[in-house]
Order: structure tokens, then sequence, then C-alpha cells
């Protein structure tokens, strides 16, 4: 249809002529209200949005001294962040002369690597940066994370089934 065509049909239903695909050729064009079709897709963002799942990069410090009881209460809670799907950062931090010592460091992330291998991957291979040693550990995709959303979905339907199993039962 031609511009001009359309451009008159659209003032004479009394609706807008909005232009879909501009980079088509050629160009698609709808006879629609404006405003309603603002609105749809201001709703599709936003719905768009709410499904978008973020992944916060939560960090743990330790020092080249850290003792056990330390060292375990901080990797509890990286598998607390890991097992809830954010990063973890761990970093050592060294101060004057223990920069000298940076083997203490490396090994006190070798053994963190070692303790959440089964929760997570690591994304950032142990290096140095300033006076820190750092490294970031990405979480795993594991089956009872995949099994918590099946189950969740078989919900769902088996809820829907008793609705409309209730509703048949009032006829």
């Amino acid at each position: 249809m031609d511009t001009r065509d359309a451009i008159q049909e659209a003032r004479r239903r009394g609706i807008d002529l909005v232009e879909i695909a501009p980079k088509a050729k050629p160009p698609v064009c709808k006879l629609i209200d404006y405003g309603k079709f603002m609105y749809e897709q201001k709703k599709r963002a936003h719905e768009a949005k709410k499904k978008q799942v973020t992944v916060q990069v939560k960090e743990i410090k330790f020092r080249p001294g850290t003792d056990d009881h330390d060292y375990a209460y901080r990797m509890k809670n990286a598998r607390e962040w890991l097992d809830g799907g954010d990063k973890v950062r761990a970093a050592i931090a060294f101060r004057g002369r223990e920069m000298t010592h940076r083997e203490l460091g490396a090994k006190i992330l070798a053994r963190l690597t070692q303790d959440l291998a089964d929760l997570g991957d690591v994304e950032v291979a142990p290096k140095m940066e300033g006076y820190q040693m750092f490294t970031i550990f990405n979480p795993k995709k594991t089956k009872t994370a995949d099994a918590k959303e099946k189950n969740a979905v078989g919900k769902d339907d088996k809820k829907e089934s008793n609705d409309d199993e209730d509703e048949s039962d009032d006829d």
C-alpha cells in the first residue's frame, strides 16, 4: 500500500499509522492505536526485566596469617554464596614485609579452591594486583538446582490441572 493511502486510511478510521520495522525492505507499518502500542511495549519490557537474573560478586578477605577457624567461617560463607548463584572474589591482603611471603597467600587460595571445587569453578586464577592476591569463583550449575526448577514447574502444572478439575465438579 502506498504511504499516502495508508495515512488517509488511518485518518478515516481515527487511529494511528505506526512504523513497526523501519529497516525492512519495504518498511512495515500498522494501523493501530499508538498509546495502546506503547503501553504493551512497556509491559513486555517490564516482564523481561522481572525474569532477568542478576549475579552479584561477593568478596571474602583473608590475610596471610588467617587462622583455621576464621578460614572455615569465611569458606562457609563463600559456599553459601556460590550455592545461591553469586560469584565469590577471595582476596588476600599483604602489608609490609608480608609481601616477601606471597606463597602463604597462594597456599590459602589453593586450599580454598580445593574446598570450593564441588560448588564453584575458578574464573580468574590467583594473581597479584598491587598489595592483594585474589581469585574469582563462578558457581557451578548443579543437578539439584535443575531438579528444583523442574519441581517448581511441575507444581504449577499440578495446580492448574487441579483448578480445571474443580471447575468441572461445579457442573
